[in-house]
């Protein structure tokens, strides 16, 4: 079991304590569909992409726009770019505490994903970007650094300005696990979870 020592996560669990319990119901897709595009990179994110058909069908998720925090080398932008009309891939391409990479892989980003003209992508902390934007998406998908305070914040600001949010890293990172369901708590939204491919969050 992986120690946390975040103050934030600890306050938020042992508040939670004396509020309602929020149910986590397990996500169990009905059918998998690799989607039409695929990066030929390493992601820990290898599986997911196989369940996006079925999560946009099930929850009748708008397909006009997505928005990515956290866009590393694109993996998952490109599996979602095979879905949504328009994908905003917001990242500072440079790592944060729990990536391995910590270069400026920006240009190099920019340069995997050009063959596909539906993905724009932001250099932008998301404490920047959320300031200015007030568009609201199909599916935001929130893969930042995997504190609770900063995915509580970000992803707080999704689910308000989405149909569907998505976290990943909900069974390898417990401070992303709580966020999510603060934010369900929050918002009043039904928290799925899928536990494969390291745990992925829903909120819809």
């Amino acid at each position: 079991m992986k120690f946390v020592s975040e103050k934030a996560y600890w306050q938020s669990v042992m508040g939670g304590l004396a509020k309602p319990r929020i149910p986590i119901t397990p996500y169990i897709p009905r059918r998998r569909e690799a989607p039409l595009r695929r990066l030929e990179v390493v992601s820990a994110w290898e599986g997911i992409q196989n369940i996006l058909s079925d999560l946009i069908e099930r929850f009748h998720v708008n397909t006009d726009a997505c928005l990515e925090f956290g866009v590393e080398f694109g993996f998952s932008a490109v599996a979602l770019s095979s879905y949504f009309d328009s994908v905003v891939g917001v990242d500072i391409f440079c790592g944060d505490i729990h990536t391995i990479n910590k270069e400026n892989i920006y240009e190099e980003t920019v340069s995997r994903l050009s063959p596909y003209p539906n993905i724009e992508l932001v250099r932008s902390d998301y404490r920047d970007f959320i300031q200015k934007e007030h568009r609201t998406f199909g599916l935001i998908h929130v893969d930042i650094v995997h504190t609770f305070a900063d995915t509580f914040a970000c992803g707080l600001w999704s689910a308000k300005h989405s149909q569907c949010t998505i976290f990943h890293d909900t069974e390898s990172f417990p401070e992303v696990k709580q966020a999510v369901v603060e934010i369900a708590r929050a918002t009043g939204k039904k928290f799925l979870n899928f536990e494969e491919s390291f745990g992925l969050g829903i909120l819809v």
